[in-house]
C-alpha cells in the first residue's frame, strides 16, 4: 500500500507538471502579448505628439488634396528634422485621403500603406492605427508602423493621414528588462505554487493511501468483532483448499443467542459476541482462520488437521466459549454447536464445504452431539433449504404451484361458512409436497413475499369464481411475520383486492401466534391499515405460541383459532377442556368468533358446539381439496 502510494504521489507530480507548464506557456504569451500592445501604444502615443506639435502647426490648415506649398515643405521639413536627426523617427510620409504622398523625408512620392488597408481607412476617420513590422534596415529587425491622422488646427477635421516608422529596439529593450523581472515573478509564483501541490497531492496521497487501507479492512472484516468476514473466509478457505495440505472448514452456531438479545438487550448481546470472539481467537492456533459469517454464526479453517485432531481442538475450544460469562451482571452460560467439513475428503470447493460444515452443525441441534461431522446426505438439513429455495424460485416461475381449501362449518348449522386456502408444490421430480417441505425454507429467505402474494392472487380468483357459482365464502390465506412487516405488504393486499373486485371482509389474514411475538410497529401499522379497510385478521394455532393479552389487545381481530393440539384430546384431557373452555370466553371478551382446528370425529364437534365454539374445520368434514370438489351442503352426518 506505501509502494502504491509512492507511485501514486509520483504520478501526480509528474501530472502537474502538464497544467503548470500549460499555465506558465500562456502567461507568458500573455505578457509578451502584453509587452508588444505596450509598444504599439508607446508609439502611437508620440506619433500623436508629432502629428499635433510638429506637423499640424507647419501644415497651417494646408489642403492636402490639392498638395503642399514650398513654405509648408520647408516648414515641415523644419518641424521634423530634429525628429529624423534624432533617429526618434525613421521615416515619415505625410499623404491624403486618396493615398497620395505630399510629403516624406526621403523625397519618395510613392509605396507606404495601401489605401485598402484598414488601418489606413481607420486613419482617415480619425483612429491612429499602430503595427509591428519587420525590416531588416533596422536595429533590431522590426519597426512600429504608426498611422497617425492629422487634423487642421483651425475645424479640427481630419485631412490627411501621417505615415511614421518609430524604431521599437529601444522600447523593446526596455520591454525586455520589465519581461525578465516579470519572468522571475511568474517563475517564482509558478514554483511555490509547484510546491503547494506537491504538498497537496503528498497529504492527498497518504490520506487515499489510509482510506484505501481502511476501506479495504473495513470490506473484508466485520465491523463488530473485528473478525474477517465472509468475503474474507471464502478468500482463505479458497487458499487453504489449494494449497493441497487438507484441513477442515468449521462452522460454529451459537445456541440460544437470541435469548440474550430479547432478554438483555442487544448491547448485552453484541458484548456477547465480542468475548466469544476472543475467545476463539485464543483457541486457534496462529495458522488457523477465524471469521463471523453473521449474526450468532462463526466459521473456521483449520488447515492441515484431520477429524480426529479437529475433534480435539473443537472440544477445547468448547470448554473455553461454553465457561461462564457475565453480561449486565447477570450470569450466562452459552453453548454452541459445530459442524465439521474436511477438505478434500469432502469437497473442494468453498461452498460446498460450507454447505456441508452448516448441514453437519444442523445435525448436532436436532441431536445431543454439539460437535459433529459431515458423512454425507443424511446430515444434512432435513429440506435442504439452499437446494428448496433455488427450486421454489423456479417453481414460481414455472407455476407449479397449487392451492387446496379446507372448509370451515359454522358449528350452529353445519354449513360452509369460509374456506382456508392451503397451498401445495407439485414437485416435477418428488410429487406433490406440503407446506412443511418448502415453507421453513421460503420464510428464511425473500421468497416468501412473492410466495405469498401468488397465493393471495390464486385464492381470491378462485374466490371470484366461486362467488360468481352463488357460494358466498370468505378465504382464509396464511401470511408470516415477514409480509405484515414489508414495507409494501399493505399495497399488495390493497391492489389485488382492487383487481378482483373483492369485498375487503371476505379475506381473512391469518397470522401465526409465534409470528405476532416478533411484532413490529411497522406490522402492526400494516394489520391496522387492512383491518380498517375491512379486511378479517385471524390468529392461527393459538395457544401455542407466547403471545400476551397486552398483544391480542393492540390487534383488531375478528377470529381466534384453536390449535388442534388441544382440540384432539379434548374429550379425554381436562386440562385441554379447561383451555378450550378459556379461549372461548377469551374470543367472547374480544368480541371475535372462535375456530377449532383438527376436528376429526362427530364426538368432538359435538362437544365443541356445546361449548361454544363457533366454528370447526378438519378432516371430519374434509380434507384439503380443490374448491370444486367441496360439497355443498356438508353430509347429513356432519351437521348437529
Amino acid at each position: 500500500m506505501a509502494r502504491s502510494g509512492s507511485r501514486l504521489f509520483a504520478t501526480y507530480l509528474v501530472a502537474s507538471l502538464l497544467p503548470l507548464g500549460a499555465l506558465a506557456t500562456l502567461l507568458l504569451e500573455g505578457v509578451h502579448d502584453d509587452a508588444t500592445k505596450q509598444g504599439q501604444d508607446q508609439g502611437m502615443a508620440q506619433a500623436a505628439v508629432i502629428a499635433e506639435m510638429a506637423v499640424a502647426p507647419a501644415l497651417d490648415d494646408a489642403d492636402l488634396g490639392r498638395g503642399l506649398t514650398e513654405d509648408q515643405r520647408e516648414s515641415l521639413a523644419k518641424a521634423t528634422d530634429l525628429a529624423l536627426y534624432h533617429g526618434s523617427v525613421l521615416r515619415m510620409r505625410l499623404r491624403n485621403f486618396a493615398g497620395q504622398v505630399v510629403y516624406s523625408d526621403d523625397g519618395s512620392t510613392s509605396g507606404g500603406v495601401p489605401v485598402s488597408d484598414p488601418a489606413f481607412h481607420s486613419a482617415t476617420v480619425g483612429s491612429a492605427a499602430a503595427t509591428l513590422i519587420a525590416d531588416d534596415t533596422a536595429a533590431g529587425g522590426q519597426v512600429i508602423r504608426v498611422l497617425q491622422p492629422v487634423f487642421a488646427r483651425a475645424s479640427g477635421e481630419a485631412i490627411g493621414v501621417l505615415e511614421l516608422y518609430l524604431p521599437y529596439d529601444k522600447i523593446d529593450q526596455r520591454l525586455h528588462e520589465q519581461m525578465v523581472v516579470t519572468y522571475w515573478r511568474l517563475g517564482g509564483g509558478l514554483g511555490v505554487l509547484y510546491l503547494a501541490l506537491g504538498l497537496i497531492s503528498w497529504s492527498t496521497t497518504r490520506s487515499l493511501s489510509r482510506y484505501a487501507a481502511r476501506q479495504e479492512h473495513e470490506a473484508l472484516h466485520d465491523g463488530l468483532t473485528g473478525l474477517p468476514n465472509r468475503v474474507a473466509f471464502r478468500q482463505r478457505a479458497a487458499a487453504a483448499v489449494q494449497d493441497q495440505s487438507g484441513g477442515a472448514v468449521v462452522v460454529v452456531d451459537l445456541n440460544r443467542f437470541k435469548e440474550v438479545n430479547d432478554t438483555l438487550g442487544h448491547h448485552a448481546g453484541d458484548e456477547l459476541l465480542r468475548v466469544i470472539t476472543a475467545r476463539l481467537r485464543g483457541g486457534l492456533r496462529p495458522q488457523d482462520t477465524a471469521a463471523r459469517l453473521g449474526g450468532d454464526e462463526f466459521a473456521l479453517i483449520l488447515p492441515g488437521l484431520g477429524a480426529d485432531a479437529v475433534r480435539e481442538m473443537l472440544e477445547s475450544l468448547r470448554a473455553v466459549l461454553t465457561s461462564e460469562v457475565v453480561l449486565d451482571g447477570v450470569p450466562l452460560t452459552i453453548e454452541a454447536s459445530f459442524g465439521i467439513a474436511l477438505f478434500p475428503e469432502h469437497g473442494d470447493d468453498v461452498e460446498e464445504l460450507l454447505r456441508h460444515a452448516d448441514a453437519a452443525m444442523y445435525q448436532g441441534k436436532r441431536g445431543t452431539a454439539d460437535i459433529v461431522v459431515y458423512t454425507g446426505e443424511r446430515t444434512a438439513h432435513p429440506t435442504q433449504w439452499l437446494v428448496v429455495q433455488a427450486e421454489l424460485r423456479h417453481a414460481l416461475e414455472r407455476d407449479e404451484l397449487v392451492l387446496c381449501y379446507q372448509p370451515k362449518v359454522r358449528l350452529a348449522d353445519g354449513t360452509i361458512c369460509g374456506v382456508e386456502a392451503l397451498v401445495r408444490w407439485q414437485h416435477p421430480e418428488r410429487g406433490l409436497l406440503p407446506p412443511s417441505e418448502f415453507l421453513p425454507a421460503a420464510e428464511q429467505s425473500g421468497l416468501i413475499e412473492p410466495l405469498t402474494a401468488w397465493v393471495l392472487r390464486r385464492a381470491l380468483a378462485d374466490q371470484a369464481a366461486w362467488t360468481a357459482a352463488g357460494r358466498d365464502w370468505t378465504v382464509s390465506v396464511n401470511v408470516s411475520a415477514r409480509n405484515v412487516e414489508a414495507a409494501d405488504f399493505t399495497g399488495v393486499v390493497e391492489s389485488l383486492l382492487a383487481e378482483f373486485g373483492t369485498a375487503p371482509d371476505r379475506l381473512i389474514l391469518e397470522i401465526t401466534e409465534t409470528a405476532m411475538v416478533d411484532d413490529k410497529v411497522t406490522a402492526l401499522t400494516a394489520i391496522r391499515r387492512l383491518a380498517d379497510g375491512g379486511v378479517g385478521f385471524s390468529v392461527d394455532d393459538f395457544g401455542t405460541g407466547y403471545t400476551s393479552l397486552d398483544r391480542l389487545r393492540g390487534v383488531p381481530l375478528v377470529e381466534l383459532k384453536i390449535d388442534r393440539t388441544f382440540v384432539a384430546t379434548v374429550l379425554d384431557e381436562p386440562e385441554n377442556q379447561a383451555i378450550v373452555h378459556a379461549v372461548i370466553a377469551l374470543s367472547r371478551g374480544l368480541g371475535c368468533r372462535v375456530t377449532a382446528e383438527g376436528v376429526e370425529s362427530a364426538e368432538i364437534a359435538d362437544w365443541l358446539a356445546a361449548a361454544g365454539c363457533d366454528e370447526a374445520q378438519g378432516y371430519y368434514y374434509s380434507r384439503p381439496m380443490p374448491w370444486a370438489q367441496i360439497s355443498v351442503p356438508m353430509p347429513e352426518e356432519a351437521i348437529r
